[in-house]
């Protein structure tokens, strides 16, 4: 698979979860921190080409694809504001909704793989929002967090049930018929940038921190950490869970390298790639096609390939 350029710096690669070959990818100009944002849909095969490119006023960190509609994704906007846009509708014609509730940038968009009706934002104003698309106003804000929430994950056996990693240092779980977060993981003592539920055990819950390694929970008793995972000279950006295999995980770095561990051995890194010349900041695994695996970073580039196969390779 080639490398695709692209004229921003890259936030945030998600796969569709219908089709093989398509993949969203979330820019931001001069490196989020001043300036415009784009939206870009690649379909893969047989070479990387767009499929439809959005333009935003401000940088977008993430995106995230409705679970119950295969043109639409939702995402997550430096202005606080959290867009969706119609694949089926041209460029002009989007985005077709704004939802403007967070007071600062939303870093963060999650799509219920359950329920599929609803998603989350999570924001620099310290809080997680809970939207479906039939309604104009969020259905909730949930506001626990003392610092920026940068990631917040709905658990893929439990329709009610999300994490939320922030720089609190904290991850929380929440049930949404709860009044307040049922747990508080105290997971890190550093910044906690990322988190992600195993795809089979609903119950192991992976945080990535500035302190530079990723630790597996098991909330059921998380006193201590299943394991703890060394390997990246910088902070962990991004942490997920394989959709395919319950023990492999993989990260991206400010170390501008994307990891793949299989944190069941004792050997936990079983694959390292340094193709990025940036902050490697986006990550995704395919849930259709095993193996494959999507970055992005702040060198302008999109990767994807096969796990054990050169990202650079033609």
């Amino acid at each position: 698979m080639p490398v695709f350029k692209i004229p921003f710096n890259g936030y945030a690669v998600k796969f569709s979860p219908f089709y093989e070959s398509r993949l969203a990818v979330a820019t931001a100009q001069n490196f989020g921190i001043l300036g415009n944002g784009r939206v870009h849909v690649l379909n893969l095969t047989p070479s990387i080409s767009e499929l439809a490119v959005f333009d935003t006023a401000d940088g977008v960190y993430d995106v995230a694809w409705s679970e119950s509609h295969d043109s639409l994704l939702v995402a997550a906007a430096a202005d606080g504001s959290v867009k969706l846009f119609d694949l089926s509708l041209p460029p002009t014609a989007n985005p077709i909704r704004s939802f403007q509730e967070h007071s600062r940038e939303v870093h963060s968009v999650d799509y219920n793989p359950v329920r599929r009706d609803s998603f989350l934002s999570s924001s620099w104003d310290d809080t997680v929002k809970l939207w479906t698309l039939d309604r104009p106003a969020s259905v909730r804000t949930f506001k626990e967090h003392a610092y920026c929430v940068y990631s917040s994950v709905w658990n893929p056996r439990h329709g009610d049930v999300f994490a939320s990693a922030s720089g609190d240092c904290t991850v929380r779980v929440w049930d949404v018929r709860e009044p307040g977060s049922t747990m508080i993981l105290p997971a890190h003592e550093f910044e906690i940038l990322s988190c992600d539920w195993n795809k089979y055990d609903e119950c192991v819950l992976a945080t990535a921190s500035v302190d530079k390694s990723i630790k597996v929970w098991d909330v059921r008793s998380f006193r201590v950490p299943v394991t703890v995972l060394h390997g990246h000279g910088y902070a962990v950006r991004k942490v997920k869970f394989s959709p395919h295999r319950q023990n492999l995980i993989i990260s991206s770095s400010y170390d501008m390298t994307v990891c793949l561990w299989d944190y069941m051995v004792e050997d936990a890194l079983v694959g390292k790639y340094d193709h990025h010349t940036e902050f490697a900041v986006g990550v995704d695994m395919s849930v259709l096609v095993e193996g494959l695996i999507a970055s992005t970073g702040w060198d302008e580039l999109v990767c994807v390939w096969q796990h054990g196969t050169d990202p650079r390779a033609p």
